[in-house]
């Protein structure tokens, strides 16, 4: 998976990657020929007491010294590109695969761990490429050189490479073994304390009014110790390798040492040539400890490889048309049909919607009411193609949303959806989502017919120079430094800017006083004249003006037509309308 991830994504950078190889190579060649030249310079220069020698055989190490450098630092800053780049893409790709997702992947995966996927899970890829490129490339041509260049120096010292060697990839291997399952747990801890800090930071009123904040206070440090748990066993083998590591390099060091002293004494090797046995055999040990470093990345990257590969083959249950039909760019309202249409939520015992035909014509005003349960929210989904429905059909001017492009039906349906919701930035930012181009008057004029001009108009924010009044006050993320009643009334407005040809309205009135709802039905009644509306509501003050109501009980409709039918024709409807009047007497 992480192989499959990392190809399909570095194919762009394939010349920078080669660029990388190339310099690399240059690099440890230069790296290993500064010791030959060292043993060089002792032998017949100092041995010697040639001073001309040394300086001449100096200047050439400088000069090697020169292009290392160049070198390394030109192979870095290629690297980092490659690396930084492919992070990006791989970003993106995440990013363009959720935003397809329907509310079902939604559901199965949850914002907490797409954020880590999108965030941690990359970075350690992105890192993993980094390390590759600037190391894993000069690993093996450092150990392979260094093992001929050493033997070549001193054949009979050559089973010190061979010993060394294996015991630094026998406690690698261990170590690989042993972190696997622990990087593993350590993504999944990560995704739970982002899930529980996720919900603290939304809930926090809730936690607040029901004084719930040491409930919430030992929830959060149950996760956080289970994952410094599981980070303090990974330091644990960290600690491990760098001892074993330093206790491998210095008996090499002595052995080289003890038995290349003897072996002077004896004649068999010059003193150059054995201090150039001694740094060639350290740095091969520093490419395997290089590789060391890299392998201890492996098993992280390829669980966060494995996490992100997960998101991208997701296949999306809401897939587009194969050729998406074209709608008649057609003035005024689409009418919307539902054909006997059933939906069912994914696993579960009964459907939600069962049965349910109607049809909302253009120009007319189409209201939907019900309990709680009733399937209110999820028929009017339905319409954008939220969800798909699990047989029958949801029509667009005679055509089923299922053969529209996603581009169309946005621009044919607009959802103010039950759940208000505002982004980060300012006003007109979020105004102008139902149409980047919109200008001012036309932001006052949606405003305006949502009753939500008076506020903005005396809305501020920040203070001295960052100072911003009106239109341009900031807003942030969800809305949440304006009320409920203004949140869904700039929704609306957003709504209006967007000028669909259906207007659909879940239960977006909700916390408006009656009077200002009042006034919202008016101004809408006038300014979308001819297109289609329709509205989920519980008051029955909505809706009484609608031209048809339908009643839901248990995802079946068991009541059609107006107020005034409905009153003698349905039970159900009855007795909401008199729970309703009870309930205003009451109060």
């Amino acid at each position: 998976m992480l192989w499959t991830l990392i190809r399909r994504h570095i194919r762009p950078y394939l010349p920078h990657v080669v660029a990388v190889a190339v310099l690399q190579l240059a690099t440890v060649l230069a790296t290993l020929y500064l010791p030959s030249l060292n043993a060089d310079i002792i032998d017949n220069g100092v041995a010697t007491g040639d001073t001309d020698y040394i300086w001449r055989v100096g200047g050439v190490m400088l000069i090697v010294a020169m292009v290392q450098v160049i070198t390394a630092i030109t192979s870095v800053w290629f690297g980092a590109r490659v690396s930084m780049g492919m992070g990006r893409d791989i970003r993106r790709s995440i990013y363009t695969r959720v935003d397809r997702f329907s509310t079902e992947e939604m559901g199965r995966y949850g914002a907490p761990t797409l954020i880590t996927r999108a965030t941690n899970d990359v970075q350690q890829v992105q890192m993993l490429v980094l390390m590759t490129l600037n190391f894993m490339v000069m690993v093996p041509i450092m150990s392979i050189g260094g093992i001929v260049m050493a033997i070549q120096e001193d054949p009979g010292l050559s089973w010190l490479v061979w010993v060394s060697v294996p015991l630094l990839m026998v406690i690698v291997g261990f170590l690989v073994k042993e972190l696997m399952p622990l990087f593993q747990r350590m993504q999944d801890n990560i995704d739970s304390i982002n899930s529980v800090m996720r919900e603290q930071i939304m809930g926090i009123r809730v936690v607040r009014a029901f004084v719930r904040e040491q409930h919430e206070t030992a929830r959060f440090e149950s996760a956080n110790a289970t994952l410094t748990d599981t980070s303090v066993r990974i330091g644990r083998l960290f600690v491990i390798m760098g001892p074993a590591i330093t206790v491998v390099l210095h008996l090499a060091t002595a052995a080289v040492l003890w038995f290349g002293g003897h072996r002077v004494d004896a004649g068999l090797v010059e003193v150059g040539a054995l201090t150039a046995f001694m740094q060639y055999l350290l740095q091969i040990l520093m490419a395997v400890m290089m590789g060391t470093f890299m392998f201890m990345m492996f098993p992280r990257a390829i669980i966060s490889g494995r996490r992100i590969g997960e998101v991208l083959e997701t296949t999306p249950t809401l897939a587009e048309p194969a050729q998406p039909v074209a709608l008649e760019a057609a003035g005024g309202g689409a009418t919307v049909e539902f054909r006997d249409v059933t939906f069912a939520y994914p696993g579960a015992d009964s459907p939600v919607l069962d049965g349910v035909s109607f049809t909302a014509e253009a120009g007319r005003t189409t209201a939907i009411i019900g309990s709680t349960g009733s399937g209110k929210t999820t028929l009017v989904s339905l319409i954008p193609r939220l969800h798909d429905a699990t047989s029958g059909q949801v029509l667009l001017d005679g055509v089923p949303v299922t053969d529209l492009a996603r581009a169309t039906i946005s621009r044919v349906v607009g959802l103010v959806p039950q759940k208000p919701y505002l982004f980060s930035g300012t006003i007109a930012h979020n105004l102008r989502f139902g149409d980047p181009t919109a200008d001012d008057d036309q932001l006052w004029r949606a405003l305006e017919v949502a009753q939500g001009t008076e506020f903005v108009k005396d809305r501020s924010t920040g203070e001295g120079e960052s100072a911003a009044t009106g239109l341009e006050s900031t807003v942030s993320q969800g809305g949440t430094n304006v009320s409920g009643g203004q949140r869904q009334r700039l929704c609306i407005a957003r709504t209006l800017v967007a000028a669909p040809r259906v207007y659909v309205f879940d239960d977006s009135f909700s916390a408006l006083d009656v009077t200002t709802d009042a006034k919202v039905r008016e101004g809408l009644a006038r300014n979308t004249q001819g297109a289609t509306t329709i509205i989920v509501a519980q008051r029955i003050s909505t809706i009484t003006s609608a031209d048809q109501i339908l009643v839901l009980e248990e995802g079946a409709v068991v009541g059609r037509g107006t107020h005034e039918e409905l009153l003698v024709s349905s039970q159900t409807y009855r007795e909401i309308v008199d729970s309703q009047i009870t309930a205003e007497a009451t109060a």
